[in-house]
């Protein structure tokens, strides 16, 4: 595996490290094949400070921190300067004079009253304040402290290892910190509470500098069997199994393909699949399920085609009666871990689709699944795809041009599908004439009538932001586009959510794409919505406000000239996929054909519409029952009442609950049956 670091960051991190002294911790990022960045933490006395600099993509983050400390651990005073992955400037200070705790920034600004020592969490961190509060916790009798803006944490000692390297010998513990997000924070510290390790098996791995690589294949064994026992103990308490068959009665059920509701329906489920339904009552014996759905909707398990999967988002995809997920770009060994534990039942979420992702080695790389250094290359990388048992390829914003045309011929020899971003210096219609199957977001669509556009850069969004308005969408060169894209079969994927997110947000204002949800969420999720990603200069503000309605108008031209379409959101899981159908919406597309893109759609892509994506006999028994008839008001899709997946059973209020989060809707109450034998009629 390559270690390939950009000159301009190696330089930084050697002026960094020039200027070390004693009680200074330097650490190491690793992504899959190299050096990503690193910080540098300085602690003199009471001063704390941090200095990190960490690139992916054309994402670079840099962040400075520099705070003091109270005889408890305590900040007391603190300043947080810096740029956001997608330019955004940072701004934050906290301090407490007396009993008044204030802070303020770019995104937010409060103060409380406090008669007792809190933490304030700020809403952009490096590793030095991490590693603080652990010190706080660690310092605390109970190990409980309380947060602010609101809240509280506590720590959790999990595991406990000796490292030896040389001469050297380290004893790290494995602490995980609750409170903070939908489940704990793991990592590992020494004894005086500072960050020594990090690896769940994701992006990024952060190790402590002087110490091998070679230490974090076991450290990340136990951390991440950690994280999963965390979540299997919810899937035991919140998974109700049904040994018995599972009757449904009087539900009104909707037929997405001829896209009616048939009302007062009732429907057996028994082995995981979808057994009989009748417009009369079903006489089940008395150990069956049984489930009285009057008033209800039911409609097929929704898909989210656009996911980046980590085991916590299956329980929020549950909740949101997201059933199905093609998960495109992820790490091979992160990507396989999800998938047998959902598979399995051991962690709540349900079937995973996988497409193999890569990039072209270049200094804007994503560094997510493989990066091919040549055709031959990547031909090979697609070959380790296929014997894994990948269904899809999705390329990279960096590809050759040249290489795509034969690229595409050797995946589809290999019975898989292309998608992707559109490599740089090349238009959308041009992939598509090479062999690509499928398109990754909108703003593609748009760049294919802005000429040579270097998309492996941050380009790809400012001149859509700036320009996409422009852009006459009933002119016959944008009409022309998308009827070859319907010829010729072309799937688009808009994820049209984050889009409209990133042009529209703002410093201290709320995300208007989440204003539907936010009081729901846990504080400092909730904070994650809050401020700009993007560096929007004042005289470009209306550009982008016009921008946004332009996405909206070409999801309905997609619609218009019948090219086919799939929900997906590349966003916070579950959530993100309500409010890209709510826009689809929106758009004027009608809400049966929007269900379609969200259901029957998908399973034909990925080729199981024969046992999955409508309710049918003999298909698979994914199904959500809802308050509310969602062909009349997409909205209804926010109401679950229940999900069922095969033989199982959730009740998204326990399953947010868990998670932190607010309940949007009472769940439907029931008794699980107590036998296993076949209902009769």
């Amino acid at each position: 595996m390559k270690h390939n670091i950009s000159a301009a960051l190696a330089a930084a991190l050697l002026t960094l490290s020039g200027s070390l002294h004693a009680d200074t911790l330097e650490y190491v990022f690793y992504d899959k094949e190299g050096v990503a960045g690193g910080e540098i933490v300085e602690r003199n006395g009471t001063e704390v400070s941090g200095q990190l600099k960490l690139g992916w993509n054309n994402r670079r983050l840099k962040l400075e921190e520099s705070f003091h400390v109270d005889a408890q651990q305590m900040p007391q005073k603190l300043q947080i300067s810096g740029i956001s992955p997608f330019g955004a400037p940072v701004e934050e200070q906290f301090s407490i004079e007396g009993k008044t705790a204030s802070w303020s920034g770019s995104d937010e600004q409060g103060s409380a009253e406090i008669s007792s020592p809190h933490f304030y969490v700020p809403k952009n961190q490096t590793l030095a304040l991490s590693a603080q509060l652990v010190r706080a916790l660690l310092a605390d009798d109970d190990q409980h402290v309380d947060l602010l803006p609101q809240g509280s944490a506590s720590l959790h000692q999990l595991d406990e290892l000796t490292l030896e390297q040389g001469d050297k010998k380290q004893t790290v513990y494995l602490y995980g910190v609750s409170g903070l997000s939908l489940t704990p924070e793991l990592a590992w510290y020494d004894a005086d509470g500072d960050l020594f390790a990090s690896d769940s098996g994701g992006w990024f791995a952060i190790l402590r500098k002087g110490w091998d690589k070679s230490h974090l294949e076991e450290l990340k064994q136990r951390q991440v069997r950690a994280a999963d026992a965390y979540l299997q103990k919810l899937a035991t308490k919140h998974t109700h199994k049904s040994a018995a068959p599972i009757l449904l009665e009087h539900v009104d059920l909707v037929d997405v393909e001829a896209g009616q509701l048939l009302p007062n329906r009732h429907l057996l489920i028994q082995g995981g699949k979808i057994r009989r339904i009748s417009k009369t009552p079903i006489e089940a014996k008395k150990n069956a399920t049984v489930i009285d759905a009057k008033g209800k909707t039911l409609i097929p398990g929704l898909w989210d085609m656009h996911g980046h999967l980590s085991l916590q988002d299956g329980a929020l995809n549950m909740a949101a009666g997201v059933i199905n997920v093609r998960d495109i770009g992820n790490t091979h060994e992160n990507i396989m871990r999800v998938s047998e534990q959902f598979a399995s039942d051991k962690v709540i979420g349900g079937k995973v689709y996988r497409a193999g992702f890569m990039d072209r080695e270049s200094e804007n790389a994503m560094r997510l699944g493989k990066t091919a250094t040549s055709l031959e290359h990547a031909r090979e990388i697609v070959d380790w795809y296929a014997e894994r048992g990948y269904g899809q390829i999705k390329t990279y914003s960096s590809m050759e041009p040249e290489w795509i045309a034969p690229l595409a011929e050797h995946i589809h020899s290999r019975g898989m599908r292309l998608s992707g971003h559109i490599p740089a210096f090349m238009t959308a219609e041009q992939a598509v004439d090479a062999g690509f199957d499928e398109i990754q977001h909108i703003n593609m669509l748009f760049l294919n009538f802005m000429g040579a556009i270097d998309t492996r850069k941050k380009l790809r969004f400012t001149e859509v932001g700036e320009h996409a308005h422009e852009l006459d969408l009933d002119s016959p060169e944008v009409a022309a586009f998308l009827d070859k894209l319907a010829a010729k079969g072309t799937v688009v994927d808009a994820t049209l959510t984050i889009f409209r997110s990133m042009l529209q947000r703002r410093a201290g204002q709320l995300d208007p794409e989440y204003t539907g949800i936010a009081d729901h969420l846990p504080v400092n999720l909730r904070r994650r919505f809050v401020g700009a990603e993007l560096d929007i200069q004042p005289q470009h503000r209306d550009d982008y406000h016009h921008s946004t309605a332009a996405l909206l108008q070409m999801v309905r031209k997609l619609h218009e000239h019948k090219v086919r379409m799939v929900a997906g959101t590349d966003g916070l899981a579950g959530f993100t996929l309500l409010r890209e159908l709510e826009l689809y919406s929106e758009s004027g597309i009608p809400n049966a054909d929007v269900l379609r893109t969200a259901t029957l759609e998908p399973a034909r892509v990925v080729g199981a519409a024969k046992r999955t994506g409508s309710i049918d006999l003999g298909k698979d028994a994914d199904l959500v029952l809802l308050d509310g008839n969602p062909l009349e008001d997409i909205r209804a899709l926010r109401n679950t009442a229940l999900v069922i997946e095969g033989q199982n059973l959730y009740k998204p209020d326990e399953l947010y609950e868990a998670l932190g989060i607010e309940p949007f809707y009472e769940s439907l109450a029931f008794d699980l049956g107590k036998g296993s034998v076949i209902a009769t009629k």
